[in-house]
């Protein structure tokens, strides 16, 4: 059974420079432990069925606690002592669907709490969890998803997988008779095939492909990024690692060939974290079994520190 497990002292650890001066801290350093009420929780989501039911490569059930040790030596700066490392749920034989079920309920009493909500998945399935959280805890309130991502996850499924989260999030506002906001943005077209770029197209996704995201100026791409935000109170984040080409990013399950280099994924991050409509962020797919230099963890970690160092936390909307 799914339970939620906090995280060992032995997990935030680093380099100690207090010797050379009081601010020389790094994140093990200022993040609050054991729940300690700040505006960010720290979220792990230890769950790769969705990757299996999905026929991909296992291993992403080890990622938060590997991305958690890799983010902790580094410098903690503005905005990184707002963090508190609220556990992991550890899904093992529980069924997936119980085990989002579980974690969406603890996303929608954070939220509802006024506390964001940062997450280190587990496979993308991780991402139907945490959404559904985002969109209980405002009900009332225009939501936007925002997918980096080489594939457009809106796969046809009897049961859910790490390849169907977005499908399942847009039956969720059919149901509720909410609009359906997404916005893909790295997605390959060799990665995806006619029917979901079909689905795409029905439920009026918005999409960047690799190769345009690639030669389109940053600042045309952080514009269509703030027109799409402009249509939501309410913005979720979701980072699929394998949207960064494999040499920056080896240890996913489906490496891309072409790929988002983070040089041009973070100031696309940045200019969405420069909205207070941001409640949630999450990185998704790391698979540590697959990256035994921990080239892709030092990115993962990167990220997720510009995430929270460029954080508008603004007045709850």
């Amino acid at each position: 059974m799914s339970h939620w497990q906090p995280t060992a002292t032995d997990v935030w650890q680093g380099r100690n420079d207090l010797a050379e001066s009081p601010e020389a801290l790094r994140l093990f350093q200022v993040v609050g432990q054991q729940d300690e009420p700040r505006p960010v929780v720290l979220l792990g989501f230890a769950c790769d069925e969705g990757v299996k039911r999905n026929h991909g490569r296992i291993g992403a059930a080890a990622a938060p606690d590997a991305l958690r040790k890799m983010l902790a030596n580094l410098a903690a700066h503005a905005g990184h002592h707002r963090l508190t490392d609220g556990g992991t749920l550890m899904v093992g034989e529980t069924p997936l669907e119980e085990a989002q079920e579980t974690f969406s309920q603890g996303v929608t009493a954070y939220q509802q709490r006024g506390v964001r909500t940062l997450v280190f998945g587990g496979g993308h399935e991780t991402a139907f969890a945490h959404g559904l959280g985002i969109y209980r805890a405002h009900p009332n309130k225009t939501v936007g998803i925002i997918n980096f991502d080489a594939h457009l996850d809106l796969r046809r499924n009897d049961v859910a997988t790490s390849g169907t989260p977005f499908r399942q999030l847009a039956q969720h506002c059919e149901q509720h008779q909410k609009p359906f906001h997404y916005l893909c943005v790295g997605a390959s077209l060799a990665a995806n095939t006619q029917a979901l770029v079909n689905e795409a197209h029905r439920l009026k996704v918005e999409i960047v492909w690799d190769t345009d995201a690639l030669t389109r100026t940053l600042d045309d791409l952080c514009d269509q990024i703030r027109t799409f935000m402009g249509k939501c109170e309410i913005v979720y984040l979701t980072v699929d690692l394998d949207v960064l080409p494999a040499w920056q990013m080896p240890g996913v399950s489906a490496p891309a060939a072409v790929g988002l280099p983070i040089e041009r994924l973070l100031p696309l991050i940045g200019a969405i974290c420069e909205s207070p409509s941001l409640w949630g962020a999450d990185l998704v797919e790391y698979n540590p079994s697959l990256d035994p230099l921990q080239s892709g963890a030092r990115t993962a970690a990167r990220i997720a520190w510009q995430i929270l160092h460029q954080w508008n936390i603004g007045e709850r909307p």
